[in-house]
């Protein structure tokens, strides 16, 4: 399997090439202004505005050539915040420009079916979390991807998560001993949900705060700790509708057990990370600050972009400060760079990203 993934790359990668040596011949001036990977970015809600939007023009690798959204004030947003952007209605209007790239940031139900699109339009295609809410619909994506010999992957972006950063280094240092248990929350506080689409999703359309906040706790979960044999859960429906409060417990193959919590109808939420070790406790009381430094117009590249609060290293001898390490959105879209120019591994595996959904989808079916 491996192999045909590393086939499709290279082979993706000689049709951008190809592109390239075809339009020089047609256009040279054309040629050499191609010097980045053209992107459609499909989306243009928080996803893709504070996101994609802000990742994919940081780095001069991509252009970002077309955005698509139907809704007026995003589509106002899209041409003030990325003037070189052409903002298109339809996803069919920018598959027709047969861009490089694909981003997928519109609301769960669609993933799939644009992902296929895309994909069957030739383009390498990124799509938002969750994969899709359906495991079956997201497997045969990932199997179209391969037949057709298309890069598709995930943006699973708390992967680089400051706190969870810190944590890799603090493991692979040897700091905690064997852990024992992982502790992970994102819990926020909202009256009422302000998103049509998150109000009116069930489950089943990968609505609820599982398929939201959950997806990235899962995956930080089975990457950092392995596959899950057994899975206990509590779903909750606070303000009625889809589920707003969850707990989702995990024992890892390996022997260690994963606390999950993920809530939008908590007040007072509790430490992002507690992380229980033979030799040692690490605890990580705020979040990972890129989402609000995105949101709020910083670039990756600027200074200080990415610096989270540090945590504690809590022993028998007492306590002390853990510097955390920066966090690195930006790493998604390098090393996706990597991959598609030069044939490196893809950021995120789309079959690490139907684990997910698959224990997701398992859970809503059990609970």
């Amino acid at each position: 399997m491996l192999g045909l993934r590393l086939l499709g790359l290279l082979g993706h990668r000689g049709r951008l090439a190809d592109r390239r040596r075809r339009l020089h011949a047609s256009d040279p001036a054309a040629a050499r202004a191609l010097t980045a990977l053209s992107t459609a970015l499909v989306g243009f809600g928080h996803a893709g505005r504070v996101f994609h939007g802000p990742l994919i023009t940081d780095d001069a690798r991509f252009s970002l050539d077309l955005v698509v959204t139907s809704d007026p004030g995003r589509a106002a947003d899209a041409a003030r915040l990325h003037p070189r952007a052409r903002v298109v209605a339809d996803p069919a209007e920018a598959l027709a420009a047969r861009p490089d790239l694909v981003v997928v940031a519109s609301p769960p139900a669609t993933h799939v079916a644009v992902a296929t699109a895309a994909l069957d339009a030739g383009c390498a295609v990124v799509v938002d979390k969750p994969l899709g809410p359906d495991p079956a619909q997201a497997r045969t994506l990932i199997e179209h991807a391969e037949a057709l010999g298309l890069p598709l992957t995930v943006f699973h972006n708390r992967r680089w998560d400051s706190e969870f950063l810190t944590l890799q280094r603090l493991l692979a240092d040897g700091a905690l001993g064997r852990v024992r248990r992982l502790e992970s929350r994102l819990e926020r506080w909202k009256t009422a949900e302000t998103k049509p689409w998150k109000a009116a999703a069930t489950w089943r359309e990968g609505g609820g705060v599982l398929f939201d906040l959950g997806s990235h706790l899962l995956d930080q979960a089975l990457a950092l700790l392995g596959p899950v044999t057994d899975v206990h859960a509590e779903l909750d429906a606070v303000r009625g509708g889809a589920d707003d409060d969850a707990f989702v417990s995990l024992a890892h193959a390996g022997g260690v057990r994963s606390h999950i919590r993920v809530s939008t109808t908590t007040a007072d939420p509790g430490p992002r990370l507690r992380v229980v070790g033979t030799d040692a406790t690490f605890v990580t009381v705020t979040g990972d600050g890129q989402e609000a430094q995105l949101a709020a117009g910083t670039r990756p590249s600027a200074p200080g972009y990415g610096h989270g609060d540090d945590g504690r290293l809590v022993t028998a001898e007492g306590s002390r400060p853990v510097p955390s390490e920066p966090g690195r959105y930006q790493d998604f879209y390098g090393l996706l760079a990597v991959a598609l120019l030069e044939g490196g591994p893809l950021p995120v595996d789309p079959r690490d990203a139907l684990a997910v959904v698959e224990l997701v989808e398992g859970i809503h079916r059990r609970v």
